[in-house]
């Protein structure tokens, strides 16, 4: 029988009784927190202050974001990453995600504004199923800034490639859409 073997079947052998992560997995996490407090100094400083931290970490992250020094910059993001062990790295994470990719539903919502601010330039017909859609409108208002919206795009439609079309009434309309859905 064979030492290995020994150890295997003897109940009472305790192998320094470590049961807890690996040394590559604890650095694997480590380096996932490094790279998590890298994306969180690139957010912009109001972005920095909305999320879930202690005021030390809010202000380690600024202080990280300010350096133009590689290696001062180097160093606080590992007092950061330091710090941000201690914080809910799940609510921060999600957090993040919404930031950069919003919400599903949200961004569905843009699309059907934007298709329908679309189809409300183009047509009358649709601006007349629209105020039927929506009755508590009003329908001056509506009729006003798609009259703009139109008349805004007809210009764009005439200017050469080095001029900037204008957004202005494009933007207005959107708006208007939001607010009457919302």
């Amino acid at each position: 029988m064979t030492i290995e073997s020994e150890h295997n079947n003897d109940p009472s052998f305790d192998d320094n009784g470590y049961d807890g992560p690996s040394k590559s997995q604890v650095k694997r996490e480590l380096h996932a927190i490094v790279d998590l407090t890298k994306e969180l100094i690139e957010l912009s400083v109001d972005r920095i202050r909305q999320l879930p931290l202690e005021e030390e970490m809010t202000r380690a992250l600024e202080q990280a974001k300010s350096f133009k020094s590689h290696g001062a910059k180097r160093r606080q993001t590992h007092y950061a990453a330091k710090l941000l062990r201690q914080a809910d790295l799940e609510t921060i994470k999600t957090l993040l995600h919404t930031w950069k990719h919003g919400s599903k539903e949200q961004n569905d919502h843009f699309h059907r504004l934007e298709l329908m601010r679309e189809r409300l330039i183009e047509s009358d017909e649709e601006v007349t199923k629209f105020i039927e859609q929506y009755p508590q409108l009003d329908i001056q208002a509506l009729r006003s800034v798609v009259r703009a919206a139109r008349k805004e795009q007809a210009q764009n439609a005439q200017l050469s490639e080095n001029q900037t079309p204008q957004r202005k009434q494009y933007r207005a309309l959107f708006q208007f859409l939001k607010d009457v859905i919302e």
